[in-house]
């Protein structure tokens, strides 16, 4: 049986015990369902050698060779991957279309005595079903926005929010950057599309009766791009302003940047091109600071002369109401936890 799906929340609430990927790796890698394990009835070698025969000799060769390719591979996965699980077992299986590599790799598994079902149009229907949610339809969850100079501790303090039981949606988790000039994060970051998926499902798990706080951003993360509908709904969304003394947001940043602040190299690659934006005596000054290893003069000197300018004059275009102003003198555990609390007295009103 062919399922087919009208709409994401619908496709993520499917109720298979195990959603299985029978793409290529290299599909596989840029994007796929959330949760969904690789089981790859064609390698990328495999993938590619069978297109071409396709394309150059015949449909008919490369249909003769992909089926001894997939029904090979498949018993592979059963026998060493699949072999555990007992009859009741339900797979929701997909392929790049639906086509012949999830269907015959479902019809294998039905034979054994497993539920096994296709998702109608394979991961091209998934696609399509994000592409709608997030770029389509009107966002339904309703947006605040933490916003602050740079170096006032919002992801954490996003982070405290949630473990207290608020709805936070954390973009730069997602997007794998800290979202600024020196924001990248080990492991790079996901694709365009994987990005998206997760943005996505993590957005169908939240109550749109309930206010998400999420973290001020611009329209890109790093090298990823908020997808329309989110950006609309950032961009207009009412704001908790968090402000925090200079010396408290120069010493987080020395503590939360340190692996950027210690890698010199990084640092002179990544602070040298804004010399057509800051001047070179500027820049000068922050590569002196840079060779000192003097880290915190240097956090300073950047919020000063780049980071505190920049923010305020994106702040004068900014037409979203500022609903509540939250003080935090110091940022460490406990000064995090008050405000932390204020944020939540504030939702709580709303």
């Amino acid at each position: 049986m062919v399922l087919k799906f009208s709409n994401l929340p619908e496709l993520y609430a499917h109720g298979f015990d195990t959603v299985i990927d029978v793409r290529s790796p290299a599909e596989f890698a840029e994007d796929h369902l959330p949760g969904a394990i690789n089981l790859p009835v064609l390698d990328n070698e495999e993938r590619a050698r069978v297109g071409t025969i396709y394309v150059q000799q015949s449909p008919f060769l490369a249909r003769k060779l992909g089926a001894a390719l997939v029904f090979r591979n498949a018993a592979n996965h059963i026998e060493r991957s699949l072999s555990h699980h007992v009859g009741g077992w339900k797979p929701l299986v997909y392929c790049w279309r639906g086509g012949q590599r999830s269907g015959s790799f479902t019809w294998m598994l039905q034979q054994i005595g497993w539920r096994a079902e296709v998702v109608e149009g394979g991961y091209r229907t998934y696609r399509r079903l994000v592409n709608h949610y997030l770029y389509d339809d009107p966002l339904p969850h309703r947006l605040i926005a933490l916003d602050g100079y740079t170096g006032t501790a919002k992801t954490e303090l996003l982070a405290k929010l949630g473990a207290c039981g608020v709805q936070v949606l954390d973009l730069e988790g997602l997007a794998n950057h800290r979202g600024s000039l020196l924001g990248e994060m080990p492991g790079g970051q996901p694709s365009q599309k994987a990005f998206e998926s997760a943005l996505a499902a993590s957005l169908c798990l939240l109550d749109p009766a309930r206010p998400v706080v999420v973290e001020a951003e611009s329209s890109k993360i790093g090298s990823l791009i908020l997808p329309p509908t989110i950006w609309s709904a950032l961009r207009n969304a009412p704001r908790i302003q968090i402000a925090a003394p200079i010396e408290a947001r120069s010493a987080y940043l020395v503590s939360a940047y340190d692996d950027v602040l210690s890698d010199s190299d990084r640092l002179r690659d990544r602070l040298s091109p804004l010399r057509f934006h800051r001047g070179h005596d500027i820049v000068d000054g922050w590569l002196s600071l840079i060779d000192a290893g003097d880290k915190k003069a240097l956090t300073r000197a950047l919020m000063e002369q780049h980071y505190d300018p920049a923010y305020a004059k994106s702040s004068r275009a900014r037409k979203a109401p500022v609903i509540a102003h939250v003080d935090v003198p110091r940022l460490d555990d406990a000064g995090l936890d008050s405000a932390a609390a204020q944020v939540q007295q504030v939702l709580d009103q709303l």
